[in-house]
Protein backbone atom coordinates (compact mmCIF):
# COMPACT_ATOMS: atom_id res chain seq x y z
CA UNK A 1 0.00 0.00 0.00
CA UNK A 2 1.37 3.41 -0.97
CA UNK A 3 1.03 5.94 1.68
CA UNK A 4 0.18 9.03 2.00
CA UNK A 5 2.63 12.15 2.35
CA UNK A 6 2.40 15.92 2.05
CA UNK A 7 3.57 18.41 -0.46
CA UNK A 8 3.44 22.16 1.15
CA UNK A 9 2.90 24.89 -0.93
CA UNK A 10 3.69 27.29 1.96
CA UNK A 11 3.62 27.84 5.71
CA UNK A 12 -0.50 26.82 5.39
CA UNK A 13 -0.88 25.01 2.20
CA UNK A 14 -0.61 21.07 1.88
CA UNK A 15 -1.70 18.71 -0.44
CA UNK A 16 -2.20 15.28 0.07
CA UNK A 17 -0.30 12.66 -2.22
CA UNK A 18 0.60 9.27 -3.01
CA UNK A 19 3.38 8.42 -5.05
CA UNK A 20 4.91 5.69 -6.90
CA UNK A 21 8.50 5.31 -7.88
CA UNK A 22 9.24 3.00 -10.93
CA UNK A 23 12.29 0.56 -11.14
CA UNK A 24 15.39 0.39 -12.78
CA UNK A 25 13.52 0.94 -16.49
CA UNK A 26 11.53 4.27 -15.10
CA UNK A 27 13.49 6.32 -17.64
CA UNK A 28 12.31 4.77 -20.61
CA UNK A 29 8.91 5.14 -19.96
CA UNK A 30 6.99 8.78 -19.41
CA UNK A 31 5.21 8.89 -15.40
CA UNK A 32 1.52 9.02 -15.13
CA UNK A 33 -0.40 11.43 -13.03
CA UNK A 34 -3.87 11.10 -12.04
CA UNK A 35 -5.98 14.39 -11.73
CA UNK A 36 -9.06 13.56 -10.01
CA UNK A 37 -12.88 15.24 -10.64
CA UNK A 38 -14.76 17.54 -8.77
CA UNK A 39 -14.96 16.59 -4.81
CA UNK A 40 -13.33 13.69 -5.46
CA UNK A 41 -9.71 12.63 -4.50
CA UNK A 42 -6.92 10.11 -5.07
CA UNK A 43 -8.23 7.40 -3.24
CA UNK A 44 -11.27 6.81 -6.52
CA UNK A 45 -11.04 4.14 -7.86
CA UNK A 46 -9.45 4.48 -11.19
CA UNK A 47 -6.64 6.46 -8.77
CA UNK A 48 -5.80 3.49 -6.61
CA UNK A 49 -6.12 0.76 -9.96
CA UNK A 50 -3.28 2.94 -11.51
CA UNK A 51 -1.66 3.44 -8.56
CA UNK A 52 -1.41 -0.94 -8.19
CA UNK A 53 -0.70 -1.38 -12.08
CA UNK A 54 2.46 1.28 -11.30
CA UNK A 55 3.55 -0.48 -8.81
CA UNK A 56 3.33 -4.20 -10.21
CA UNK A 57 4.63 -2.44 -13.58
CA UNK A 58 7.42 -0.67 -12.16
CA UNK A 59 6.85 3.01 -13.74
CA UNK A 60 6.04 6.15 -11.81
CA UNK A 61 2.90 7.64 -10.55
CA UNK A 62 1.48 9.99 -8.76
CA UNK A 63 -2.45 10.93 -7.75
CA UNK A 64 -3.09 13.44 -5.35
CA UNK A 65 -5.87 16.04 -3.73
CA UNK A 66 -6.52 19.55 -5.01
CA UNK A 67 -7.24 22.10 -2.33
CA UNK A 68 -10.30 21.66 -0.95
CA UNK A 69 -10.35 18.25 -1.79
CA UNK A 70 -9.59 14.84 0.42
CA UNK A 71 -7.05 14.86 2.73
CA UNK A 72 -5.54 18.34 1.23
CA UNK A 73 -5.62 21.67 3.10
CA UNK A 74 -7.94 24.57 2.44
CA UNK A 75 -11.69 24.89 1.85
CA UNK A 76 -13.76 23.65 -1.64
CA UNK A 77 -15.73 26.66 -1.56
CA UNK A 78 -12.90 28.97 -1.33
CA UNK A 79 -11.21 27.54 -4.19
CA UNK A 80 -11.59 27.56 -7.96
CA UNK A 81 -10.07 26.02 -11.71
CA UNK A 82 -7.53 28.74 -11.16
CA UNK A 83 -6.41 27.00 -7.53
CA UNK A 84 -6.35 23.42 -9.00
CA UNK A 85 -4.40 23.92 -11.88
CA UNK A 86 -2.02 26.02 -9.89
CA UNK A 87 -1.88 22.86 -7.48
CA UNK A 88 -1.40 20.71 -10.39
CA UNK A 89 1.40 22.72 -11.31
CA UNK A 90 3.17 23.13 -8.48
CA UNK A 91 3.03 19.20 -7.51
CA UNK A 92 3.64 17.76 -10.93
CA UNK A 93 6.73 20.18 -11.80
CA UNK A 94 7.64 19.55 -7.81
CA UNK A 95 7.56 15.70 -7.86
CA UNK A 96 8.16 14.29 -10.82
CA UNK A 97 10.97 14.06 -13.80
CA UNK A 98 10.50 14.10 -17.67
CA UNK A 99 7.27 14.03 -19.53
CA UNK A 100 4.13 12.88 -17.79
CA UNK A 101 0.88 11.10 -19.16
CA UNK A 102 -1.77 12.87 -17.32
CA UNK A 103 -5.19 10.96 -16.66
CA UNK A 104 -7.97 13.57 -16.35
CA UNK A 105 -11.35 12.22 -14.78
CA UNK A 106 -14.03 14.78 -15.14
CA UNK A 107 -12.75 18.04 -14.04
CA UNK A 108 -9.33 16.70 -14.41
CA UNK A 109 -9.56 16.05 -17.97
CA UNK A 110 -9.92 19.83 -17.94
CA UNK A 111 -7.26 20.62 -15.42
CA UNK A 112 -4.74 18.33 -17.75
CA UNK A 113 -5.58 20.39 -20.94
CA UNK A 114 -4.80 23.74 -19.44
CA UNK A 115 -1.36 22.29 -18.12
CA UNK A 116 -0.69 20.46 -21.50
CA UNK A 117 -1.44 23.86 -23.19
CA UNK A 118 0.90 25.62 -20.77
CA UNK A 119 3.84 23.06 -20.65
CA UNK A 120 3.65 21.13 -23.70
CA UNK A 121 7.43 19.51 -22.82
CA UNK A 122 5.93 18.22 -20.11
CA UNK A 123 3.39 16.02 -21.16
CA UNK A 124 3.78 12.81 -23.10
CA UNK A 125 0.02 12.59 -23.56
CA UNK A 126 -3.35 13.25 -22.35
CA UNK A 127 -6.11 10.93 -21.28
CA UNK A 128 -9.92 12.18 -20.34
CA UNK A 129 -12.01 10.18 -19.30
CA UNK A 130 -15.44 12.29 -19.21
CA UNK A 131 -13.35 14.87 -19.56
CA UNK A 132 -15.89 18.13 -18.28
CA UNK A 133 -14.17 21.17 -19.61
CA UNK A 134 -16.22 24.86 -19.39
CA UNK A 135 -18.53 22.95 -17.16
CA UNK A 136 -18.85 26.43 -15.45
CA UNK A 137 -20.33 28.03 -18.54
CA UNK A 138 -23.88 26.01 -17.98
CA UNK A 139 -24.04 28.37 -15.22
CA UNK A 140 -24.05 31.35 -16.77
CA UNK A 141 -27.19 33.76 -15.69
CA UNK A 142 -29.12 33.48 -18.92
CA UNK A 143 -29.00 29.47 -18.31
CA UNK A 144 -30.52 29.61 -15.19
CA UNK A 145 -33.76 29.56 -13.25
CA UNK A 146 -35.11 32.88 -11.57
CA UNK A 147 -34.91 30.97 -8.62
CA UNK A 148 -31.31 30.23 -9.12
CA UNK A 149 -30.10 34.05 -10.18
CA UNK A 150 -32.06 34.81 -7.10
CA UNK A 151 -29.65 32.30 -4.88
CA UNK A 152 -26.78 33.14 -6.62
CA UNK A 153 -27.15 36.82 -6.09
CA UNK A 154 -28.30 36.47 -2.48
CA UNK A 155 -26.08 33.87 -1.35
CA UNK A 156 -22.90 33.88 -3.52
CA UNK A 157 -23.50 29.94 -4.54
CA UNK A 158 -26.04 27.31 -6.00
CA UNK A 159 -26.28 23.97 -4.33
CA UNK A 160 -27.54 20.99 -6.14
CA UNK A 161 -28.28 17.28 -5.16
CA UNK A 162 -25.89 14.89 -6.21
CA UNK A 163 -26.25 11.08 -6.22
CA UNK A 164 -22.47 11.09 -5.54
CA UNK A 165 -22.06 13.08 -2.48
CA UNK A 166 -24.09 12.78 0.54
CA UNK A 167 -24.25 16.42 0.83
CA UNK A 168 -25.44 18.73 -1.80
CA UNK A 169 -22.29 20.33 -4.41
CA UNK A 170 -21.98 23.53 -4.10
CA UNK A 171 -20.89 25.53 -6.99
CA UNK A 172 -19.98 29.22 -6.08
CA UNK A 173 -19.99 32.33 -7.34
CA UNK A 174 -16.04 32.27 -7.64
CA UNK A 175 -15.88 29.18 -9.24
CA UNK A 176 -18.46 29.92 -12.09
CA UNK A 177 -16.29 33.40 -13.11
CA UNK A 178 -13.14 32.46 -12.57
CA UNK A 179 -14.09 28.80 -14.33
CA UNK A 180 -15.16 31.01 -17.46
CA UNK A 181 -12.01 32.02 -17.35
CA UNK A 182 -10.26 29.29 -18.28
CA UNK A 183 -12.51 28.06 -20.91
CA UNK A 184 -10.87 25.90 -23.51
CA UNK A 185 -13.60 24.98 -25.75
CA UNK A 186 -14.38 28.46 -26.95
CA UNK A 187 -11.34 28.42 -29.51
CA UNK A 188 -8.54 26.25 -31.02
CA UNK A 189 -6.00 24.96 -28.34
CA UNK A 190 -2.21 24.38 -29.13
CA UNK A 191 -1.97 20.91 -27.46
CA UNK A 192 -0.09 18.44 -30.14
CA UNK A 193 0.74 15.54 -27.80
CA UNK A 194 -1.30 12.14 -28.23
CA UNK A 195 -4.90 12.27 -26.44
CA UNK A 196 -7.38 9.49 -25.80
CA UNK A 197 -10.75 10.74 -24.83
CA UNK A 198 -13.46 7.87 -23.16
CA UNK A 199 -16.93 8.49 -22.81
CA UNK A 200 -19.72 6.46 -21.53
CA UNK A 201 -23.14 6.67 -23.33
CA UNK A 202 -25.13 6.70 -20.44
CA UNK A 203 -23.19 9.57 -18.86
CA UNK A 204 -25.66 11.85 -17.39
CA UNK A 205 -23.57 14.63 -15.96
CA UNK A 206 -21.68 15.58 -18.80
CA UNK A 207 -22.37 15.62 -22.67
CA UNK A 208 -20.92 13.25 -25.16
CA UNK A 209 -21.09 16.66 -26.87
CA UNK A 210 -18.16 17.52 -24.78
CA UNK A 211 -15.52 15.04 -26.00
CA UNK A 212 -15.86 15.99 -29.68
CA UNK A 213 -15.77 19.37 -28.71
CA UNK A 214 -12.79 18.75 -27.40
CA UNK A 215 -11.68 16.30 -29.95
CA UNK A 216 -12.10 19.51 -32.22
CA UNK A 217 -10.70 21.87 -31.07
CA UNK A 218 -6.83 20.73 -29.78
CA UNK A 219 -4.71 21.11 -33.03
CA UNK A 220 -3.28 17.79 -31.63
CA UNK A 221 -3.75 15.01 -35.55
CA UNK A 222 -3.17 11.96 -32.83
CA UNK A 223 -6.24 11.93 -30.85
CA UNK A 224 -8.85 9.36 -30.44
CA UNK A 225 -12.02 9.42 -29.14
CA UNK A 226 -13.97 5.89 -27.38
CA UNK A 227 -17.39 6.07 -26.77
CA UNK A 228 -18.13 2.99 -24.58
CA UNK A 229 -21.93 1.91 -24.63
CA UNK A 230 -23.81 1.43 -21.34
CA UNK A 231 -21.23 3.37 -19.28
CA UNK A 232 -22.01 6.32 -17.14
CA UNK A 233 -19.93 9.17 -15.79
CA UNK A 234 -17.88 7.20 -12.98
CA UNK A 235 -16.39 4.98 -16.02
CA UNK A 236 -15.26 2.54 -13.47
CA UNK A 237 -16.38 -0.92 -14.15
CA UNK A 238 -13.34 -3.82 -14.69
CA UNK A 239 -13.63 -3.15 -18.13
CA UNK A 240 -13.38 0.23 -18.05
CA UNK A 241 -10.16 0.21 -15.81
CA UNK A 242 -9.03 -2.07 -18.16
CA UNK A 243 -9.37 0.30 -21.37
CA UNK A 244 -7.57 3.20 -19.19
CA UNK A 245 -4.76 0.82 -18.68
CA UNK A 246 -4.06 -0.34 -22.23
CA UNK A 247 -4.69 3.92 -23.09
CA UNK A 248 -1.94 4.16 -20.96
CA UNK A 249 0.70 1.57 -22.11
CA UNK A 250 0.04 2.21 -25.57
CA UNK A 251 0.77 5.83 -25.59
CA UNK A 252 3.51 6.86 -27.85
CA UNK A 253 6.69 7.20 -26.31
CA UNK A 254 8.16 11.03 -26.39
CA UNK A 255 11.96 10.06 -26.59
Amino acid sequence: MVETSFFHIDDEQKLAFSQVIGGKNRRMFPGVVFLSGLKSDKEGTKAVFLSQWAEKNERDFLRFDYRGHGASSGTFEDTSITDWLDDTIRIVMGLTSGPQILVGSSLGGWISLLFARMFPQKVAGVIGISAAPDFTAQYASNKLTSDQRQELLSTGKLSFYSEYFDQPLVITKKLIEDGNKNLVLTKKQNIKCPVRLFHGSCDEDVPLSTSIDILKRISSIDVQLQIIKGIDHRFSTPDCLKLIQKAVEQVPLPY
